[in-house]
């Protein structure tokens, strides 16, 4: 009996086939191993390429192999640098394209301040051995935490982010990226935290990444000195010069005014977002470069979108329950509007049995913290959240992203679905609409340039009609620019028919005037206002009629109305029309009176209102001057 044997028969083919697997796998390992490395071609530093060798990466992203060379310093000029305004999909590894030459910067300059240093002591040394005195020691290190060695944090580069989710993600990717590096501290600094432990993590620190706020407040307490810092980089540049941190910006670019280069990245960058971005750059923006990767045709092409019109919240919620109980969803995304509706909603599917949490502005930073660490480590399932989390949320397992709630502005819809299908992977983007949410939906598609595909779920159907192309799509109110009315204006319209018509009573699509003539609500017609659909208009005792005075009955034009006593009233009270009952009778009333509550003449007698004659009973009237106490005579 052997050890080793032949298998023969019909497990044959089975072997070669498993043995030819293997050997294709084999030799597309050694090809990949064969092929050379990427940011090693890019001129990084060898502690960088290793590190981002260990995180499993060895070709650069796209944005990457277009940003990183333009914010390394230039060729043949070691301190100039060029200003980037970079533009790439979320996913495309926008963080390691401003994180790897900024720490590649900090590398070379750490490596001249050691070289000049060592000069230094080496010429100290030889000139105390020339006078024949004992060689210098060298510096000790001092603690930064004993508060007798305080020296406020000087760091030579700053990353400002909106939100403290994308700045802990920032901070978390650096110290990734500096683990073989020696000499390079990277600080974190948002709200919410203790400053105590800030500002001992701030000393020494030569890359900080940080909110507006508490960066501002550690400013002005003297914690930090920006009068170093030779490069910004502003994450997610949108929101940053959006008006919720305008001015902290403005005053960070004051702080930071000797700095040397200048780097904004994010997906979006709406035209007024460029313009006050050029203000932040050196001489307005003169030698920004511009870097585009991927156009809004071409964004999110691994992410599917679909859409579901529901008739109320409650049918809304029904479809995200019935999603919910996907077994294909590894960890989703669901994002409402406001904070209340995230922390009902977040009730609502643990009580149905899901794993569930909410994640807010409003929460305490450490509650956030441990939240989004219970994603990360699959303990949670579903974490519900608002726009907070739109940016800065990076976790591999999110397969799905429901947009319960829509978002106050199209471009915050790009990040929502941008934290599903992370670096090439697939994922499904659900959105939940409802007819009063068909604007956003229209500015959504207007935006991103690619249209929602609208589905239903059988049983769930929606009973109200809704839009379903770009061509039915209308203006607020119905009314398109050119004054017509659209197939799907309201609910309800006021007239009914679809004729275009200018203004409320127009009879042309260019807009009539108040008073054209127009048809009633009696009768079949093409229009509410379409005067040439039924030919010459019929005078009626009932209904609208034009403002000629020709035929018209009292009470049916649009002319001033008289009130009580009102001279001004219209002449067509006062010509033709038919009598009416007043409060009084009319017999007495002369020419040119009101006829709309005329009140009988009552002619004033010639001798005046006389007195009535008392005799014995009631009291006379008399006169407030003659009712008068005489003066008193004086003594």
């Amino acid at each position: 009996m052997t050890d080793a044997f032949e298998v023969t028969g019909e497990f044959a083919p089975v072997e070669s086939m498993l043995s030819s697997d293997t050997a294709v796998a084999v030799e597309t390992e050694v090809a990949a191993a064969s092929a050379p490395n990427g940011f090693v071609q890019l001129g990084l530093a060898p502690e960088l390429v290793q590190a981002v060798a260990d995180l499993g990466y060895t070709q650069p992203t796209t944005v990457q192999e277009r940003a990183i060379p333009l914010a390394m310093p230039t060729e043949g000029q070691e301190g100039r640098y060029i200003d980037l305004m970079v533009s790439s999909q979320t996913g495309s590894g926008k963080t390691a394209a401003f994180l790897l030459p900024v720490l590649h910067t900090l590398l070379q300059q750490q490596a001249q301040a050691a070289e000049k240093e060592r000069a230094n002591y080496e010429r100290a040394v030889a000139e105390a051995a020339a006078k024949g005195e004992p060689a210098p020691k060298r510096p000790k290190r001092q603690d930064p935490t004993n508060p007798r060695h305080f020296k406020a944090a000087t760091p030579g580069a700053l990353i400002l982010c909106p939100t403290r989710e994308l700045a802990q993600q920032v901070a978390h990717d650096a110290i990734e990226l500096v683990k073989h590096c020696r000499g390079i501290r990277i600080a974190n600094v948002v709200g919410g935290m203790p400053y105590p432990v800030q500002i001992a993590k701030l000393q020494n620190a030569n890359l900080v990444v940080a909110t507006p706020g508490r960066l501002l407040d550690l400013q002005r307490s003297m914690q930090i000195k920006l009068d170093q810092v030779q490069f910004l980089v502003v994450d997610e540049a949108d929101r940053m010069l959006d008006l919720g941190f305008s001015d902290d910006l403005a005053e960070l670019n004051a702080l930071t005014a000797q700095r040397r280069q200048t780097m904004m990245f994010s997906a979006t960058f709406a035209p007024r977002i460029q313009q006050l971005a050029m203000r932040v750059m050196h001489d307005n923006g003169s030698g920004v470069k511009k870097v585009q990767v991927d156009s809004p045709q071409e964004k999110h092409a691994n992410i599917k979108q679909v859409l579901f019109w529901a008739d109320h919240a409650q049918h809304k919620r029904q479809l995200l329950d019935h999603w919910l109980r996907d077994a294909s969803i590894d960890q989703a995304i669901v994002f409402a509007s406001t904070q209340v509706e995230c922390d009902g909603l977040a009730n609502d599917l643990q009580q149905d049995g899901f794993s569930a949490v909410a994640l807010h502005g409003a929460l305490s930073q450490g509650l956030r913290n441990r939240r989004l660490m219970a994603l990360r480590q699959g303990q949670v399932q579903i974490l519900v959240a608002t726009d907070v989390a739109a940016r800065g949320i990076d976790v591999p397992t999110i397969t799905h992203v429901f947009n319960f709630g829509l978002p106050m502005k199209a471009e915050d819809y790009t990040h929502r679905i941008g934290r599903t299908g992370r670096a090439g992977r697939d994922g499904l983007a659900v959105t939940f609409a409802e007819f009063r949410d068909r604007r956003k939906i229209f500015d959504i598609e207007a935006y991103s340039k690619q249209p929602f595909k609208a589905e239903t779920i059988p049983g769930m159907e929606p009973k109200q009609r809704f839009p379903d192309g770009r061509s039915e799509r209308s203006n607020f109110g119905g009314r398109n620019s050119r004054g017509g009315n659209d197939s799907f204006s309201r609910d309800r319209k006021f007239g009914g028919g679809g004729a275009p018509r200018g203004g409320f009573g127009g009879g042309n699509s260019r807009g009539g005037d108040f008073g054209a003539p127009r048809g009633d609500f009696g009768g079949p017609r093409a229009g509410f206002g379409d005067r040439h659909a039924r030919g010459p208009h019929p005078v009626r005792d009932s209904g609208y009629q034009s403002r000629g005075h020709e035929g018209v009955p009292e009470g049916r034009s649009y002319e001033r109305k008289g009130g009580f006593n009102d001279r001004y009233a219209g002449d067509g009270r006062r010509e033709g029309g038919a009598a009416r009952a007043d409060f009084a009778p009319r017999q007495d009333r002369g020419e040119g009176k009101s006829s709309f509550g005329s009140k009988p003449a009552y002619a004033k007698p010639a001798g005046g209102y006389a007195k009535p004659a008392h005799a014995g009973g009631g009291k006379p009237f008399v006169a407030r001057e003659g009712g008068k106490r005489a003066p008193r005579p004086a003594r």
